[in-house]
């Protein structure tokens, strides 16, 4: 049989709930909708589903909240995609650093939202077609880090996790499949999130900056991740294909 993707939708305002769970049922989906994370966590607890949209702004536990919670529990690996009343760019990169896969700015259209909803899922499903080269190889060794692929962990030194988001994995997985190679922003956000960048939009800049936090990458004189002024931005050191598998 053939699988109908599964979309829980997390929001507050019943109007909203109901114009997008008919419209993703329209175009082939299954939906359910609740109002507030206390509804969200007895459903998951005994349904699965292959993506959350999630509000950012619901009374009680808020969307941020939530997603972090998300991201620790069983569900760490089930796409989120954000919703939020504020066009607010720092709201955008709290919710990418919790881990959140994408976000949209309401007002939305309801044909945007499914163009983000496939989009995310086949970024979840499918490897793109420049990460493959990669993917035999269990670990990815850069100076005295190591990324697992499989895991989706980064180690330090010792061997100990350190934990990244789900958007700080994405954008390191690009880099490191694009050492020595300049990539400017609009080519990380369509690698790590699928979509182009708008005029004003630094989230890339913010991300990068998150995960030289990760990497104690000093941004005045990064030993990794380099600045290229008026390009975008450069991983400088290189990247070795640790315990490959047959």
């Amino acid at each position: 049989m053939e699988h109908v993707d599964h979309i829980l939708i997390v929001d507050d305002d019943r109007e909203i709930r109901e114009l997008v769970g008919n419209y993703l049922k329209k175009n082939g989906m299954r939906t359910t909708v609740i109002a507030d994370g206390r509804q969200m966590r007895a459903f998951l607890d005994t349904t699965p589903v292959d993506l959350i949209v999630l509000d950012i702004m619901m009374p009680g536990d808020d969307g941020l909240l939530l997603c972090r919670e998300l991201r620790v529990g069983k569900h760490k690996a089930t796409p989120i995609l954000m919703l939020t009343a504020r066009n607010d760019e720092t709201d955008r990169i709290i919710g990418l650093e919790m881990g959140a896969d994408d976000y949209l700015t309401k007002p939305f259209a309801a044909r945007e939202l499914l163009a983000r909803i496939n989009a995310v899922l086949r970024r979840t499903r499918m490897l793109p077609p420049n990460l493959v080269v990669t993917e035999t190889g269990r670990l990815l060794g850069f100076g005295r880090w190591k990324l697992d692929t499989s895991a989706r962990h980064l180690l330090d030194q010792d061997g100990t996790i350190v934990t990244v988001s789900g958007a700080e994995y994405r954008l390191l997985r690009v880099f490191l499949d694009h050492p020595q190679r300049v990539l400017n922003r609009d080519q990380l956000l369509n690698l790590t999130q699928g979509r182009d960048a708008d005029l004003f939009d630094r989230s890339i800049d913010l991300l990068v900056s998150r995960l030289r936090q990760r990497l104690q990458d000093d941004a005045r004189e990064p030993a990794y991740i380099k600045t290229m002024r008026s390009e975008g931005y450069v991983f400088s050191y290189p990247v070795e294909i640790l315990d490959a598998q047959p």
